[in-house]
């Protein structure tokens, strides 16, 4: 997906991020992240299981 990331671009992309939100407001956009990937994730999980049970009750 992300072609190879090195030292230098990890550290660039801190430092732009630093600069941006500050020192306190990177943990927060993190937990919010964090959050957004969890909800998603679960999203796509009850999305799984209702088309599951659509498939199952088609083929009765």
């Amino acid at each position: 997906m992300l072609p190879n990331i090195g030292f230098t671009e990890v550290l660039l992309i801190g430092t732009v991020a630093l600069l941006l939100f500050g020192p306190k407001r990177i943990p927060e956009a993190a937990r919010g992240l964090g959050r957004a990937f969890k909800s998603f994730k679960e999203g796509l999980k009850e999305t799984a299981q209702d088309i599951e049970k659509t498939d199952d009750e088609t083929k009765k």
